[in-house]
């Protein structure tokens, strides 16, 4: 039921600084109060002193599924799963993410996440693909892979019913700016990903961008390595997050990247333009088995998603198995980021960078999305809307 609800604990994410023993106070969807439990005024409803993190929902704007479904190829229902697996850990704003795929699956599967989105499951859909490079086509499926098609595009928006809200495409792709245009007038944010365009192009197509938000989709993977004589779109990519043109994408899940790197980019950009994402697929809460990823076949081993092969050799990662909350928990337990720094980045900065004024900082007037945790970040309570447990 939704109502009135008091939460006490070491309250991060306000926008404004950490408060040590603090209080944030809900009216049914809406927070009404945040501040020092000892200026509280209402000391007669003031919880007991805790030791409880309470951070703002989590927001993903890159995750393919969990709980055994993933939205590339499940129904409504499956769909529905795998957004409750990853509200029940404290990601209470999802993109669900689909990947390259034949048009009429695309258009299917856009009309099944509609319904979801209109019903307050889902924040909206990402589309990773079809408009990437084969080159660079990690655990999609090369055959679904083609050239820029504004108006496949706009098909897959009308099937939607305006709910696509972000779409990955490779700089290189054909129609590019065609695309762009398309992009800004149906209110979807440009990634940048799954490419093997050189600095100078991804640079460019950056610059095309400007004066709208732009994300780098998982920043070092699906594109080519940083090497100092050939820099390549993540030194472009780099460059324009340190200017505040971009914010980039990072799966700091202890698979996709080292923890030295997720500390580099952190230092070098800081967290107002770094998006942590899940990249998750159906395996995300479950454990090792078979699993699909759109049209393939993934195998989990030791936690990790990998493309199944006829021999059995280890195939190309497959997407994560982890929550948001995972990755958060990584981030600070194993790169060494600041704890605030790692809210922010799975908090406010994927918010602002869909344009989310009122989602992913807890002030009075957002919405009473919340996450309480214990100090080791594992989660206790979630809150979405003032309401507990959904």
């Amino acid at each position: 039921m939704t109502a009135r609800g008091v939460v006490r604990g070491r309250i991060l994410g306000t926008g404004s600084g950490e408060i040590a023993d603090g209080v944030v106070e809900f009216d049914a969807e809406r927070i009404s109060w945040v501040g020092r439990a000892a200026n509280y005024p209402a000391v007669e409803q003031l919880p007991a002193a805790s030791t409880d993190l309470v951070l703002p929902g989590l927001i993903d704007v890159h995750c393919h599924g969990g709980g055994g479904f993933g939205f590339p190829n499940a129904d409504a229902a499956g769909a529905r799963v795998a957004a409750a697996n990853h509200r029940g850990q404290g990601t209470t704003g999802l993109l669900g993410s689909l990947v390259s795929a034949q048009p009429e699956v695309l258009v299917e599967q856009a009309a099944v996440l509609a319904d979801l989105v209109a019903d307050g499951e889902l924040l909206g859909i990402h589309l990773e693909g079809p408009f990437i490079n084969a080159i660079r086509c990690g655990a999609q499926d090369p055959a679904a892979i083609v050239p820029g098609d504004p108006a496949l595009f706009e098909r897959i928006c009308d099937a939607s019913r305006g709910t696509v809200r972000s779409m990955t495409l490779a700089p290189e792709t054909a129609h590019f700016e065609e695309l762009l245009a398309a992009m800004r007038r149906n209110d979807v944010l440009p990634s940048l990903g799954h490419t093997d365009a050189d600095a100078a192009t991804t640079a460019a197509r950056i610059a095309d961008a400007v004066g709208g938000p732009i994300t780098a989709t998982h920043l070092f993977n699906g594109m080519p390595g940083l090497h100092h004589r050939s820099p390549g779109p993540v030194a472009a990519c780099l460059a324009a997050a340190g200017q505040g043109d971009m914010v980039v994408e990072l799966i700091a899940d202890g698979v996709h990247l080292a923890p030295e790197t997720v500390a580099m980019v952190f230092d070098t950009v800081g967290p107002g333009q770094i998006a942590l994402v899940s990249d998750a697929m159906a395996a995300a809460g479950l454990g090792d088995g078979d699993y699909q990823l759109g049209a393939l076949d993934v195998r989990v081993r030791d936690g990790v998603a990998r493309l199944a092969t006829a021999d059995g050799t280890p195939g190309a990662i497959a997407g994560g198995t982890a929550r948001l909350l995972d990755v958060l928990r990584w981030t600070v337990q194993h790169a060494g980021i600041p704890l605030a720094e790692a809210v922010t980045a799975a908090t406010l900065t994927p918010a602002r960078v869909l344009g989310l004024d009122d989602r992913g900082v807890l002030s009075v007037g957002a919405r009473a999305d919340l996450l309480v945790t214990d100090q080791s970040l594992q989660p206790r309570r979630v809150f979405v809307a003032g309401t507990e447990g959904t």
